[in-house]
């Protein structure tokens, strides 16, 4: 036997083979917590708290909370998952990282089956345990968020598949399997949408289709072409009506410049970063926002460096792209190009190039890309093996070793939050991201001044940032330094006066400074944007309270009650005190009634049954009620 012909069986023993590599790997994951983005996506979002609000969930943005309108995020399935995982765990971290786990193992499973369906079993496998075990994915198997990146890389593998293993007309019943594991892997992230291309990729890979072909390819492949083209058009439409928008509304993170500056000075550099983290993965980092990949404003050394990187890459893709086609039990060269091809198609969606989206860069946006990599990898194996088989055994055996060992000993890094910001700052102190935690992490230990030189420094680095701003001016507000808070919530309302957050926050600075008209103006701007949220309401009752408009703040008091406060006895008795300011008897024993009902405590029946009392007396007697 050859020193690199295949000894396995098949390729269902190649995949379940790289499969458990999958897992070996990741299983020191287990032990994780929930950390970054899995606190606010799990751990601080009520509507996945219950089967009974789940479904709700799946209708309204991906994020909770005060941006999530704004983060122009919508994923349905990622949600289902999660709200089903919490239905099962609640806050036990173990499932979910298992869950996560157990999908890497079956998706690397579907890379060598698919790979093997273009290529000879060897290379298919190769490339499987690169895709195992290689550290770019750590980020979204050990995290338990990277749930919404694993998902639909397993099911546009399985759509693939079935393209791949079905006769050259393709039926509508393949074309509507195809289009349901679309919609799911397109509810799960926005990336999905590139399947169409990814079919055409790999219909091209095994044979020539050139223009004059294309009359001929479309009368057989075109009816899972039309189903996704409807699917795209019903998901684009629901994320519109839902997001009020389909591309991200906010830039990267420090990268409103690339509004209004060419993008094609920082994308080099972003590129760079790309061919680094697929060939040599050593060096890692939860964030690559300014600082870690700059913004730059002209030609210099470094981006003319990817630039031309970029131009080489693709230049050998349309050199390997002339050699035969690819197909199953031979590896042709044509397997460097369709890499490289897969790798465009894959991560065109958070590119940056045709529109901005979240981040520059995140590692967990390579998953689905990573396996052009690993097509182009076993082909690199098997032309070196021709030459040095030695060479090539050695070269398989240093990689995924290498590879294993970083992936083992970065998956730590994502136990919980203090351990992922506390290798973030120290591995790069200086970026955006590492002083807007550094900031928050000083006033929380009642450092302050510190606390605003990090504050500064993250400004100067990432810009006004509406969701910095805004946090920045929450610690402000906790530590009392409500001219600073006021002045940046300014700045943050003038520059989106179309988000509700920085009129709310303003409203509660001005309240606590007893400013009733300014609260009054900016509560109703805020309740003008959003008027589902009860604080906005309750300064409102405040504001028209001191101004002596008894009946106006009765109303608002209700609004707050309506919008989330009912189960408050406290906001009842409010709202009874407003309405008989007002002279609202019967509404006083209605309020009174209510907050009977919902006091829990002896303390809280002695306070209702004595102002009830009290109200009574005062009443009779015509007095107001302090």
């Amino acid at each position: 036997m050859k020193l690199f012909e295949s000894p396995l069986c098949s390729a269902r023993v190649a995949a379940v083979m790289a499969a458990a590599l999958a897992a070996l790997v990741y299983a020191n994951s287990l032990r994780n917590d929930f950390a970054y983005d899995d606190v606010h996506i799990v751990q601080e979002n009520p509507d996945i708290r219950s089967l009974g609000t789940l479904p709700r969930a799946l209708a309204e943005p991906y994020w909770p909370g005060e941006f999530a309108k704004q983060l122009g995020l919508w994923r349905p399935t990622t949600t289902a998952i999660v709200g089903l995982e919490y239905a099962v765990a609640g806050e036990d971290p173990l499932l979910y990282h298992l869950v996560n786990v157990v999908v890497h193992a079956l998706t690397t499973g579907l890379v060598v089956l698919v790979l093997a369906e273009l290529m000879s079993l060897t290379a298919a496998f190769i490339g499987g345990l690169v895709f195992a075990v290689h550290p770019v994915h750590v980020e979204a198997v050990a995290n338990v968020i990277g749930i919404a990146e694993l998902v639909p890389a397993a099911l546009c593998l399985v759509a693939v598949l079935i393209h791949l293993r079905g006769p050259d007309r393709t039926g509508w019943g393949r074309a509507l399997a195809i289009g349901g594991l679309f919609a799911v892997a397109f509810g799960a992230k926005e990336s999905a949408v590139t399947l169409p291309g990814v079919l055409f990729l790999v219909d091209a890979a095994r044979r020539r289709i050139g223009f004059g072909d294309l009359p001929d390819y479309v009368r057989r492949r075109w009816r899972p072409y039309l189903v996704m083209v409807v699917v795209s058009a019903v998901m684009l439409s629901i994320r519109f009506r839902i997001l009020g928008s389909v591309a991200h509304p906010f830039a990267p993170l420090g990268a409103e410049l690339l509004q209004e500056i060419p993008r094609i000075w920082t994308l080099p550099e972003v590129w760079s970063h790309y061919v680094r983290l697929l060939i040599f993965p050593m060096d890692l980092s939860a964030d690559y926002s300014p600082n870690v990949i700059p913004i730059s404003l002209g030609w210099r050394a470094a981006n003319l460096v990817g630039v031309v990187l970029a131009l080489g890459i693709l230049l050998g893709a349309l050199v390997a792209w002339r050699r035969p086609e690819m197909g199953r039990g031979r590896t042709t060269a044509r397997a460097v190009a369709f890499g490289v091809v897969w790798f465009m198609i894959t991560i065109s969606p958070v590119s940056n190039v045709f529109f901005l989206s979240g981040v520059l860069l995140a590692e967990r946006n390579l998953y689905l890309p990573s396996i052009g990599f690993a097509a182009a990898f076993g082909w690199l194996v098997l032309r070196l093996a021709r030459e040095r088989p030695r060479m090539s055994w050695v070269l398989v055996v240093a990689a995924v070793s290498l590879m294993s060992w970083r992936t083992w000993t970065r998956n730590p890094t994502w136990r919980d939050n203090t351990t992922v910001f506390g290798r973030m700052i120290a591995d790069y102190p200086h970026s955006g991201r590492s002083q807007w935690v550094l900031g928050g992490l000083f006033f929380q230990r009642g450092r302050p001044e510190q606390g605003l030189v990090s504050y500064r420094a993250a400004i100067n680095i990432l810009g006004a940032h509406y969701p910095l701003i805004v946090e920045i001016s929450r610690e402000l507000m906790a530590a009392e330094y409500y001219h600073g808070a006021e002045r940046l919530l300014l700045q943050a309302w003038r520059e989106h006066p179309e988000i509700p957050s920085a009129p709310t926050l303003l409203a509660v600075v001005y309240s606590e400074e007893g400013k009733a008209e300014e609260t009054e103006r900016f509560c109703r701007i805020a309740l003008a944007l959003d008027d589902t949220r009860a604080v906005p309401h309750h300064l409102l009752a405040w504001a028209l309270a001191e101004q002596g408009r008894w009946q106006e703040a009765a109303e608002a008091r209700r609004g707050a009650i309506v919008h989330g406060e009912s189960g408050y006895w406290q906001q009842w008795v409010s709202l009874a005190y407003l309405r008989h300011q007002a002279g609202d008897t019967a509404g006083v024993k209605a309020a009174l009634d209510s907050a009977l009902i919902r006091a829990r405590s002896s303390y809280a029946l002695r306070q209702v049954d004595s102002l009830r009392a009290e109200f009574l007396i005062r009443s009779a007697s015509g007095q107001s009620v302090r």
